[in-house]
């Protein structure tokens, strides 16, 4: 079992608020996130873009290794997660993560590739964690 972990600490609260997330791993290193990163046009990250890079960069590595596993050694891959926030009664939900696949793979038939596309979009770990509508756009060179 692999567990990764990741830190936030905000300082202040509300919109007066700001941020930090920080990873083991240094990618996000006090990486700076508030209302106006979330909101607004303010340098810095948010929940939602990390989900999106989440979704899309497992998304990509779980087709890769399927079309691996089906023989094909050669092509590239390239993923758009757009993750959508929207307000509600209750507040705020994440209610959809929408993946845009452009693809390279030679050799494969069409019909190959939906199937193991929409099998690596099922089964990618963050496709199962997401309680969200999960859509996968693609275009085929």
């Amino acid at each position: 079992m692999t567990t990764r972990t990741a830190t936030a600490r905000y300082e202040g609260f509300g919109k007066d608020g700001k941020g930090r997330l920080d990873t083991p791993s240094g990618v996000l290193d006090a990486t700076p996130y508030s209302f106006n990163t979330r909101f607004g046009d303010e340098k810095g990250t948010n929940p939602e873009e990390l989900i999106a890079a989440a979704h899309a960069g497992c998304f990509t590595m779980a087709l890769s290794f399927a079309l691996a596993r089906a023989g094909f050694s050669a092509g590239s891959l390239e993923t758009i997660a757009a993750v959508k926030l929207e307000q509600q009664e209750e507040g705020f939900a994440i209610t959809r993560s929408d993946l845009t696949l452009k693809a390279e793979v030679p050799g494969i038939s069409p019909e190959q590739f939906d199937e193991l596309a929409a099998g690596a979009k099922a089964n990618c770990p963050v496709s199962k964690l997401l309680n969200a509508e999960v859509t996968l756009t693609h275009t085929l060179a």
